[in-house]
């Protein structure tokens, strides 16, 4: 079984590449969320994200499609909005992991004081299997950086 973690464990284990996902994400209010449907065929649909007291945040409309996705299949993969025309500043950000729905009232007080979201909502915070950076460098150089829980990250480079 792959172990998982939050966002602050993963921010603590490899803060640049965590900083550099942040800073991607917080460039574009809306990204694509894959999730499985009942048939297990995928689902994407656009969503915006909050890193927040140590956790990636994702909610949801009540009773929408992805929300209901993941209640019945929490595995989620979260691509960042790659912006327009053909640079991606910053580099291709995934993200996947499993989407535990958050019930607890004070948990999702704290998040309603913080973002003020339309009630009523889905609120899941999210357990991280992989984080994955695509780059360009020297304008030759595709690089992949890969993260896994207990892993150091692996860097990938070809022409």
């Amino acid at each position: 079984m792959t172990a998982r973690t939050n966002w602050a464990a993963f921010s603590a284990a490899e803060p640049d590449l965590a900083r550099t996902a942040e800073k991607r994400f917080g460039a574009f209010t809306h990204h694509v969320l894959a999730t499985l449907r009942k048939d297990g065929s995928p689902r994407t649909t656009g969503l915006e994200v909050r890193f927040l007291n140590g956790e990636l945040w994702l909610g949801m409309m009540p009773d929408s499609v992805k929300a209901l996705d993941l209640r019945r299949d929490p595995r989620f993969a979260l691509q960042a909005n790659p912006g327009e025309g053909q640079g991606m500043g910053g580099g291709d950000v995934r993200i996947s992991g499993r989407a535990i729905e958050v019930d607890d009232p004070v948990e999702r007080a704290g998040y309603v004081e913080e973002v003020g979201p339309p009630q009523p909502f889905h609120l899941f915070r999210t357990e991280l299997t992989e984080v994955v950076r695509t780059s360009v460098e020297d304008e030759k150089y595709l690089v992949v950086q890969v993260w896994k829980p207990g892993e150091p990250v692996r860097t990938l480079k070809r022409t």
